[in-house]
């Protein structure tokens, strides 16, 4: 089992920036890949980025390549996604989800074990 806790969504402007966190907990954190993904209203749950378990591989998808950074400690255990240069487009929930059957990463939303309760960003124009 794993618990996971998302914190960081708000209120921002366009072009402004927010940092998400997503804390672990149940198993080893490091044994495992992770991910963000988001959902907006009336829109299919979308992946983000995604990170291997130690950090050396990430992922992102082609609207947020270059704005949004995803990292990890592993002390802490605990995954970020630094968002920069938001847009009102990218106003969703965003999930962050842990994948124990892989070290690597995936881009899939079907291959992610756990998920968060989500957390709110809403970026104004």
């Amino acid at each position: 089992q794993v618990q996971l806790v998302e914190s960081g969504g708000g209120l921002v402007q366009a072009g402004g920036s927010l940092r998400l966190s997503c804390a672990a907990s149940g198993r080893t954190f490091s044994s495992y890949a992770m991910g963000w993904f988001r959902q907006a209203p009336g829109k299919e749950r979308e992946f983000v980025a995604a990170i291997s378990w130690s950090g050396g591989s990430t992922y992102y998808a082609d609207s947020v390549k270059g704005r949004f950074t995803i990292s990890r400690d592993n002390a802490k255990n605990t995954v970020y996604l630094q968002m920069n240069s938001l847009k009102p487009e990218d106003t969703a929930v965003y999930y962050c989800a842990a994948d124990l059957r892989t070290t690597a990463g995936t881009r899939g939303r079907y291959e992610y074990d756990y998920w968060g309760q989500g957390t709110q960003v809403t970026v104004s124009s």
